[in-house]
């Protein structure tokens, strides 16, 4: 990801990867069972909405769990909408 991008963060205490930009947070909830993250849930504020920053938190969450070794089992529908537009992923999905 380009530098000029905001950084997705881990917030082990909340269980979620954030997005801080502009003021706001963009989350994604997950759990983590051994070798498999499921992604549960995004929430963008709605102020937030149609900036994009939703995709650029799953990309980086993705690639995470790419860099981890983790199987991805996408339960939210964003995530499955993204992980259907981006097949460079596809190798993640448990």
């Amino acid at each position: 990801m380009p530098a000029s991008l905001p950084a997705v963060t881990d917030n082990t205490a909340l269980s979620r990867f954030e997005l801080q930009s502009q003021g706001v947070t963009v989350f994604l909830n997950y759990h983590i069972d051994g070798g498999t993250i499921t992604l549960q849930h995004t929430e963008t504020p709605v102020e937030a909405r149609g900036r994009g920053l939703a995709s650029q938190l799953v990309h980086g969450v993705l690639e995470n769990a790419r860099a981890r070794g983790l199987k991805v089992v996408p339960r939210c529908a964003f995530v499955r909408a993204y992980l259907a537009k981006h097949p460079e992923f596809a190798e993640l999905v448990a």
